[in-house]
């Protein structure tokens, strides 16, 4: 088959800017941007595709993942050579994007390598935006100090140490400036704290707080001064507060939001990414025996209720991305579930739709070409053969049956297939 530069889809059901489905519309597409957009297109002679009763929406952003990681086993992550844990990082990018995540926020794990093998064309997967490391405090949540053989390494090994990797562990204004300017010039295109300890963990608590706010504010200016933002990984307590005063961009997670606290994010236009898959998993696997007895007791002792951060922060008129912050080899691929999580917790069906295309573009600083089909934007979408209805068929795999990232079809659906319109043989799905 061959690759085509013009086609038009015709007479799909179109996610539009309010997060509904309109149609039957037909979408022409030039290069890799979207030429034109309405119902019945003149035939300019390019390749159609009859795609009445599909629907069509942006490609997803999924912007809290860990596409390097697939483990949590420190023994196993110990193990690997350094070669399989990168070729089964570029197998976890490939199956995220075929699942219909067309970029995805790396909040730790991917460096600029992986992003540019993607851009590259060496390596099938989304568009990256990496942080590249966790900086945190010493004993803090990333900090994976081993203290038999007295080793320093990342939390339980989830990413080997390699040549380049910026330092990530800080103590002080000075130290943290040194860490965001080396994460910076490794390539980072934002820069991810942890302001408190976290869940899957075993030396830190998810309500204590970790780095101080000078620390932080550092960290925000230093980042500001190169155009990027800060994420902060904070479950709550005073730790989400000191990263809100200081201007951080996001906080992920926040199972323990307060209503003060989500109001000072919505006065401050602090976003939230609340992860709600990872939480659920969390909770599954300490159920299961999965975890430590530490972490056991630590994950099921707090009462996490899922998806009440989502509702407080709606209230509030907190702006929301869906992020699934995915850690196991088995999660990977299932990314769409956030959205249908997302709406479980309160959003609209709508609401849901829009964080996970148009809020994630915005969040990541591309709305003016990504995240909307629309005029002049880059084509990055996802084909679905029946009406997403309630987001339900979205939490088991499945639900997508074409993607496309820059006007490739990298999971041809089967009328892309039969109106003889091709892709790359190493793009083809397998």
């Amino acid at each position: 088959m061959a690759t085509h530069d013009a086609f038009v889809l015709r007479g799909a059901d179109v996610l539009d800017d309010a997060g509904s489905f309109s149609g039957p519309l037909d979408v022409e597409i030039a290069g890799r941007r979207i030429a034109a957009l309405g119902p019945h297109l003149p035939d300019r002679g390019a390749p159609s595709v009859d795609c009445e009763g599909l629907w069509l929406m942006p490609g997803v952003f999924d912007c809290h993942d860990h596409l390097t990681f697939s483990s949590i086993d420190p023994y196993e992550c110990l193990r690997r050579p350094v070669t399989e844990w990168v070729l089964e990082a570029a197998h976890q990018a490939r199956v995220t994007l075929e699942a219909g995540v067309t970029s995805v926020r790396d909040c730790a794990g991917a460096d600029a390598g992986l992003r540019a093998a993607i851009a590259r064309g060496h390596v099938v997967g989304p568009r990256l935006f990496v942080s590249i490391v966790l900086i945190s405090q010493t004993g803090g949540h990333g900090d994976g100090f081993l203290a038999g053989p007295g080793l320093e390494m990342f939390s339980g090994y989830l990413t080997p140490d390699y040549p380049g990797r910026p330092p990530c562990v800080v103590d002080g204004p000075e130290s943290m400036r040194q860490a965001v300017r080396g994460a910076l010039r490794a390539g980072a295109d934002f820069i991810k704290l942890a302001t408190t300890g976290g869940l899957v963990s075993d030396h830190d608590e998810p309500l204590v707080p970790e780095l101080t706010p000078d620390e932080i504010a550092a960290a925000v200016f230093e980042a500001s001064r190169k155009g990027r933002h800060v994420a902060a990984h904070a479950y709550g307590g005073e730790g989400l507060d000191n990263a809100v005063r200081a201007g951080v961009r996001s906080i992920e997670h926040a199972g323990f939001l307060t209503e003060e606290q989500a109001s000072r994010m919505g006065e401050a236009g602090c976003w939230l990414v609340p992860t709600l898959s990872a939480m659920r998993d969390t909770l599954r696997w300490a159920e299961g025996g999965r975890l430590t007895p530490r972490q056991r007791e630590k994950v099921l002792g707090f009462g996490l209720e899922i998806g009440a951060a989502v509702r407080i922060a709606k209230d509030h008129g907190v702006k929301l991305a869906i992020g699934t912050d995915y850690i196991m080899r088995e999660q990977h691929g299932r990314n769409l579930e956030e959205v249908a999580l997302m709406h479980q917790a309160g959003l609209t069906v709508e609401e849901a739709l829009l964080a996970a295309t148009a809020g994630g573009a915005e969040l990541c600083g591309v709305e003016q070409e990504y995240g909307r089909l629309a005029p002049g934007y880059v084509f990055d979408a996802i084909v679905l053969d029946s009406d997403p209805g309630d987001l339900s068929a979205f939490l088991e795999p499945g639900a997508v049956s074409g993607v496309f990232k820059e006007g490739v079809p990298v999971v041809a659906h089967e009328r892309v297939t039969a109106a003889g319109l091709g892709l790359p043989p190493a793009r083809v799905a397998q």
